[in-house]
Order: C-alpha cells, then sequence, then structure tokens
C-alpha cells in the first residue's frame, strides 16, 4: 500500500494532524517527535504532494537564500550550512545569486520573496530602502548586515581583528594599511571601524586604508605598488581572496611574504589553508552561524521575531606574519595611493 500520513501515524502511535504539521508546519513540532517522524516517513517511502500543502496552509514549502556574489569561496561553505538546516526543518532552498544582476537587483530578490514562505539573505549591498521593497511583508533573516526591523544572524570580528592588529604591533610593524572592501558592504564598515578604534588606543600606530576595493584576488595583485609606496609592513585585507592577490603581487614586485610584508586575511576559506605559507586570518564560525539562521527562521516561521545572534570569529595567526623588517621602505610624502583611515 502507498504510505500516507495515517501509516506514519499509526507506526508512531501519534494522531494524523501530528504528523501533518511535522510537514506543514515543523517549527509546531518537538524536535526529537519530528525528526521520528521524517525516520518513519523516509523507511515507507513517503513523499510529500508540496502543491496541495501549499494550496491547504497558504505558505510556500521553499525557504530563499540570496546572496551577494556566489564565486566569493566564503559563501558557498555558509550557504552549504543554511541549506542543511533549512532541509531540517522540512523546507526546501532556493537560491539566488546577485552577483550578475546589476540594477536589477531589486526585481530578482522581490520575485524570489513572492514565492517563499522565508527569505535568509546572506551580506547584502543595496540601500536599506531598497532592501525593504524587496522583500516586503515576507519574514526575512540577514546574515552579515543589520537593518532596523530585520533579525540578523552577525559574525562579529572586531576582537579578533584587534588582536590581528595588535600581533602585528607586538611583532615591531608601526605602518599598517587596511584594504577596506567592497563599496556598499557593511562588514567592510564594521572591520574598518574595529581597527580605526584600536588605532586610536594604540599612538605608535599609523593606520593607512586603501578602498573600497570591489575585486577579490585580482584586485590585491594589483594593489603591490600602492602598498609598497604606502611604506606599510603590515596589510590586513578584507577578505583571505584580497590578501592572496597582495601576496601574489608582492611577490611579482620582488619582495618576500612574510620576510618584507606581513599579511592578514579575514574569512579562513580553503585557500588560506592550502597556499604557501598559509595565511593569517580570521576564521569565521559556520557552523555556529548555520544553527542561528535555523533559529531564526524557526522563530520567523511561527509568526515570532527573534533576538539577534552574534558570533565571534578568531583570530589564526600563520605562515604570513613575522617581525617587521629592520629598516622598512620609507613612505612618500606626495603619494595619494594610501591616506590616513577617516573618523
Amino acid at each position: 500500500m502507498k504510505p500516507t500520513i495515517y501509516s506514519i501515524a499509526a507506526a508512531l502511535g501519534v494522531s494524523a494532524s501530528t504528523v501533518s504539521r511535522a510537514f506543514s508546519r515543523p517549527e509546531l513540532v518537538r524536535a526529537e517527535l519530528r525528526e521520528r517522524i521524517l525516520s518513519v516517513a523516509k523507511e515507507q517511502g513517503y513523499q510529500t504532494n508540496r502543491a496541495a500543502r501549499e494550496l491547504v496552509t497558504g505558505t510556500s514549502a521553499f525557504i530563499g537564500i540570496a546572496v551577494v556574489d556566489i564565486t566569493n569561496p566564503f559563501i558557498p561553505p555558509l550557504v552549504r550550512e543554511i541549506d542543511e538546516r533549512i532541509r531540517g526543518l522540512g523546507r526546501s532552498p532556493v537560491l539566488l545569486d546577485l552577483s550578475s544582476a546589476g540594477e536589477s537587483a531589486v526585481g530578482e530578490l522581490r520575485n524570489l520573496a513572492s514565492q517563499v514562505a522565508a527569505l535568509v539573505i546572506v551580506a547584502p549591498r543595496m540601500a536599506d530602502d531598497e532592501l525593504r521593497q524587496a522583500v516586503g511583508a515576507v519574514p526575512t533573516l540577514l546574515v552579515n548586515h543589520r537593518v532596523s526591523g530585520f533579525p540578523s544572524v552577525l559574525c562579529e570580528n572586531t576582537a579578533a581583528l584587534r588582536e590581528a592588529a595588535a600581533s602585528l604591533e607586538r611583532l615591531g610593524h608601526r605602518r599598517l594599511l587596511v584594504l577596506t572592501g567592497p563599496e556598499g558592504s557593511w562588514a567592510a564598515q564594521q572591520r574598518a571601524s574595529a581597527l580605526r578604534e584600536w588605532a586610536d588606543q594604540s599612538p605608535e600606530i599609523e593606520l593607512m586604508a586603501l578602498g573600497p576595493i570591489n575585486g577579490a584576488f585580482d584586485a590585491g595583485r594589483s594593489m603591490a605598488p600602492e602598498i609598497i609606496s604606502s611604506g606599510a609592513t603590515g596589510v590586513l585585507a578584507f577578505d583571505d581572496m584580497l590578501a592572496c592577490g597582495v601576496i601574489a603581487g608582492l611577490l611579482d614586485a620582488g619582495h618576500n611574504v612574510p620576510n618584507d610584508y606581513s599579511v592578514i586575511g579575514c574569512d579562513d576559506v580553503l585557500l588560506a589553508r592550502t597556499t604557501t605559507p598559509q595565511l593569517s586570518t580570521i576564521a569565521a564560525p559556520v557552523e555556529e552561524l548555520g544553527s542561528a539562521v535555523a533559529l531564526g527562521l524557526t522563530a520567523l516561521l511561527a509568526a515570532e521575531m527573534p533576538d539577534d545572534q552574534v558570533h565571534e570569529g578568531t583570530f589564526l595567526p600563520r605562515g604570513t606574519t613575522a617581525p617587521a623588517p629592520s629598516a622598512p621602505s620609507p613612505r612618500h610624502p606626495d603619494s595619494e595611493a594610501a591616506s590616513a583611515v577617516p573618523n
């Protein structure tokens, strides 16, 4: 016989309505019981009729995941973690990459919002008003971005960034350069602000900045002449791809990392661990972020407003940081390549 919610209910000794809720409103069923129901359903070969369920409940079985750029190596591991958590809620993820949308990004996001029960948006760069316009009344959770009225899951790197900068100071570096990252990036603004506040409390440190920088590896590689002319010996890059590009550009120019320059990235993507020497960086707690997204979605699907979830990054000193060279390159007074980090 074809498996039904009644056969599953009979096998577990629960009501058919409880089994139905495990598929249509999983947030209303205890996690342990929901897992048992899903396990028996799988054993029996039960498949839900998604179209019928949506007609009955008036809600979609899908959760939208919108990302700013799927080619950013930090994004896929995080999306995979979020994907698994969404499936664990009995929903199906739908992915939207906004990197090539350009001016149509708001329209594409609005179209996705019209088809899903909830949205997870990872590191959006559109203006707050555009974001509100795009999602409308659809329950929405933001990752690595903060907008009034939306719950957020954040990777807080302030303490780790200060530890990274302080490690360079202990190694004798006095001129540090920040590569600030993409224009419109909330994370880029937060990271630059954290380093600026740290430098304000370190009178011996000269902190400079280059940016915004919207590229990744190639952009970092092209920055080598400006880094050299700045006189900085320590570089803190917005992310690992940018940092690895910097290392390649400095090598092209005949300089050695870390003997001539120390370079630190952010995110701890796979490339950071496979490059030689391994990149000093700040690791993001991807599994914790995924769990926090699941908790936030569960609350949103139950028409509740979840609290913001904040998880700390961790500084990982590796092979691209070393004591400052005894005779660093002088800074050119007329150089326009680098400027003090603005207040």
